[in-house]
């Protein structure tokens, strides 16, 4: 156990070094940035359902998941410790009525453990929750440059939590987010003179947020055999309104420019006292999430399910930056995906106990910009590879999906997205046998 969870840290560790930008859509801009976790390649594999909870795979949605059943193949004697470590490459199309471009990021996703002990389940782990990462260009009617924006930085969650199983069907949950992370935004000005030539100097702007809170999410799952070959599963979670405090700075900036490689020189620079608006420590607000699910399945052989989420979006605010041409509705997503094994007990193929998945989802991502709502679409397939002498496995996931419209001068994106996440499984504690 002490060599796999040694392994887990090393990709971790190795997958940070590796890359730090999770996006470049230009739709980080707003809000908090790109929702980067969606639920482990697992999940996202069956189109991002989260109604899916077994013994060997850890299920980050719902913390209801992190207890489970003594496994078979154990002799029904323990529950197993569960390792997991997810990273993923994606690479994106971005088009616009005048341009069109393309990026590639690879980054570390998340990385859990749970830890059976007795009725309860213990569960801990890093998720990268949103990334920032855009570079925008503002040119008018004579293609001329105005201004260029790009931002960094995301939020991270360290989270705990605890599941009990309340009988034999029910099981309930509860994880502790502490939520940290930064986010900065560049604006450069440029001017011109009387005969058109840039000015020597330009002028910039940045604004940098230190964001830090807890947040909550409970879960419950329920599962019965309504045959004796078919298994019904729902389960629903709920995470409260929650708030991060924002300690905020503002700096203004005379800057000149290398036209060729674009790196910047600071002549001077002013730090704005942003406590006279009452602006150096805000709030911002994370909507509360409900999500409900409803599946049906052959235990170890096939299953099929949806999942329904409606986040308050609309609750969102952030009194340090005003964006002018943006609002925020209420988002939701739609999520249908399943699995199938061929033979799980096969031993003459291994292709037979190869977990194959796949599923699609709808998203309003409940952004509004020139009154345009930028919605997105994915469409997913993965598959579970079985590795060692107990239930672990090697998962790759591929979702292709679209974001955003050309409309209303907005950019649309099409990407590919390359997962991959090794889902290790051992005993906890292992009774002694004697003769």
């Amino acid at each position: 156990m002490i060599k796999k969870l040694g392994l887990l840290l090393a990709v971790v560790f190795s997958s940070i070094s590796f890359a730090q930008q999770g996006t470049s859509s230009p739709y980080s801009f707003y809000g908090l940035g790109s929702l980067k976790f969606k639920g482990t390649v697992e999940n996202q594999s069956m189109g991002g359902i989260s109604v899916y909870t077994d013994s060997i795979h850890m299920n980050f949605r719902n913390p209801a998941s992190y207890t489970s059943p003594k496994l078979k193949s154990f002799n029904e004697e323990s529950k197993p410790v569960k390792f997991t470590v997810g990273g993923s490459n994606v690479s994106t199309d971005l088009e616009s009525q005048s341009a069109v471009g393309e990026s590639q990021n690879s980054t570390f996703d998340y990385l859990g453990i749970t830890l059976p002990v007795g009725q309860f389940g213990v569960g801990f782990g890093l998720i990268p929750f949103s990334s920032v990462g855009y570079k925008l260009e503002s040119r008018d009617n004579d293609d001329v440059l105005n201004y260029k924006y790009r931002g960094e930085g995301g939020l991270n969650k360290v989270f705990l939590g605890v599941g009990y199983s309340l009988s034999k069907h029910i099981r309930l949950g509860v994880d502790a987010h502490y939520n940290f992370g930064n986010i900065t935004n560049t604006n450069i000005a440029y001017g011109y003179n009387e005969q058109g030539e840039l000015l020597q100097y330009q002028s910039r702007e940045i604004n940098r947020s230190e964001l830090s809170g807890l947040s909550f999410n409970f879960g419950l799952a329920y599962t019965t055999m309504l045959s004796e070959k078919l298994e019904l599963m729902a389960t629903a979670t709920y995470a409260p309104t929650s708030d991060l405090a924002s300690n905020n700075l503002r700096v203004f900036s005379t800057i000149l420019e290398n036209p060729s490689t674009g790196q910047e020189f600071e002549i001077n620079s002013i730090e704005i006292d942003l406590s006279e608006n009452n602006l150096n420590s805000t709030t911002q607000q994370l909507p509360s999430k409900t999500t409900f699910g409803l599946g049906f399945g052959r235990p170890r052989k096939w299953f099929a399910g949806v999942d329904y989420t409606i986040q308050k979006t609309s609750q969102f605010s952030n009194r340090f930056l005003n964006i002018d041409n943006a609002s925020f509705e209420d988002s939701n997503t739609i999520a249908v995906g399943g699995f199938f094994i061929p033979q799980h007990t096969s031993f003459s193929n291994y292709w037979k106990r190869v977990v194959y998945r796949t599923g699609f989802r709808f998203e309003n991502t409940g952004l509004k910009i020139n009154d345009q709502t930028i919605d997105e679409f994915g469409i997913s397939f993965g598959m579970g590879l079985p590795v060692g002498r107990v239930f672990s496995n090697a998962n790759l996931g591929f979702e292709y999906g679209t974001r955003g419209t050309t409309s209303a001068n907005l950019v649309k994106e099409k990407f590919f997205k390359l997962m991959i996440s090794l889902s290790l499984n051992d005993r906890w504690f292992e009774k002694r046998k004697f003769n």
